[in-house]
């Protein structure tokens, strides 16, 4: 088998798959987490103080999940076929809350009327958190696996994506967003809304250290396969400890008033929790809870030799340009938001 650094192409597109994965988490995880807070601001000024923070960069941030469905299609099309079939209603459900937050966002400041910004406020919040919701009840159930059958078809009732780890992930997944939107937020704003934030933030944290704990106590007892490699190897759990070090040291760089150093740890977080997940289902791209033997993974999903090879070359030119893209609007926008009449 060809290899790369040590690497054949197969665990390359895996990493490349992971990695791209965990950069939309990172950059619409915020966003998200913005949108699903965005209620506990009472005042206009603050909630268009708000929306403007991402205003730049949220349509951009959605870019790095089409790349992701891009190099899922393109490297592994059989895990693509079976993942995109399974959960079907789950992510037309995400999509659609995608297209009502983009809708909500334009559409806000279009009209003066009380009522007018009210109504897409509520269709923003929600719709944020039902994204959030479904990313994470996505990955529950991809962690956890789902039935398949011998040619890697479904084999359940979606109605069985709705079980306890899956929830339980769900729920640590929109902790884990508010928590990033209240941080990004606060690094963005000023005075009294600088303070709710810094408050909501602090707030959050507690909530996704409390649902993360009860989601890892879950796993450890119930989901064994879930656990088994790193405990089989001591050295792997470096990558839960990044975590847990990142996690406890955001408390601390919010009472500092550190944001930025804030919200690179709650990135960490969110990558070393993706980092753990991956690990541990590894080789598996969807694990089969029926028979092992239907379970997808990173050789018998993948495309050939031959299109992997061409199209990390593709991917290795293409995302770095992506990255450098989303910097530079990083850098743009960079500061405290600034009320003026081209604001949403």
């Amino acid at each position: 088998m060809e290899t790369l650094l040590g690497l054949d192409y197969n665990v390359w597109w895996f990493l490349v798959f992971g990695a791209v994965i965990s950069g939309y988490a990172i950059l619409d995880g915020f966003d998200l987490g913005a949108g699903a807070l965005h209620l506990l601001l009472k005042k206009e000024t603050s909630r268009r103080i708000a929306l403007n923070a991402i205003g730049p960069v949220w349509d951009g941030n959605e870019v790095w999940l089409v790349i992701g469905g891009g190099v899922l299609f393109a490297g592994f099309p059989v895990a693509y076929a079976a993942i995109f079939s399974a959960f079907y209603v789950p992510f037309m459900i995400f999509l659609v809350g995608l297209i009502w937050r983009a809708v909500a966002i334009e559409f806000r400041s279009k009209e003066p009327g009380t009522t007018w910004r009210l109504t897409w406020d509520v269709v923003y919040s929600f719709s944020c958190i039902v994204i959030a919701l479904s990313l994470g009840l996505m990955l529950g159930n991809v962690a956890l696996g789902i039935p398949l059958n011998a040619e890697h078809e479904f084999a359940g009732d979606w109605l069985s994506f709705f079980n306890p780890f899956s929830i339980m992930i769900a729920i640590t997944t929109l902790a884990l967003f508010m928590m990033h939107g209240a941080i990004f937020l606060a690094m963005k704003t000023e005075n009294r809304l600088y303070i709710k934030l810094n408050i909501l933030a602090k707030n959050f944290a507690i909530f996704f250290v409390i649902s993360l704990g009860v989601s890892s106590l879950y796993t450890l007892l119930y989901i064994p396969h879930l656990s088994d490699r790193i405990r089989s190897n001591p050295a792997y759990f470096i990558i839960p400890l990044i975590m847990f070090l990142a996690i406890a040291n955001i408390p601390r760089l919010l009472q500092r008033g550190k944001f930025r150093y804030a919200f690179l740890c709650s990135a960490i977080t969110i990558a070393a929790l993706l980092a753990t997940v991956s690990l541990e289902v590894f080789p598996n791209l969807l694990y089969a809870t029926n028979d092992t033997r239907n379970s997808i993974t990173i050789h018998n999903g993948a495309s050939s030799l031959k299109t992997m090879k061409t199209l990390l070359i593709i991917a290795a030119i293409g995302t770095p340009l992506v990255a450098t893209y989303t910097t530079f609007v990083f850098w743009t926008f960079k500061g405290k938001v600034k009320l003026d009449e081209m604001s949403y």
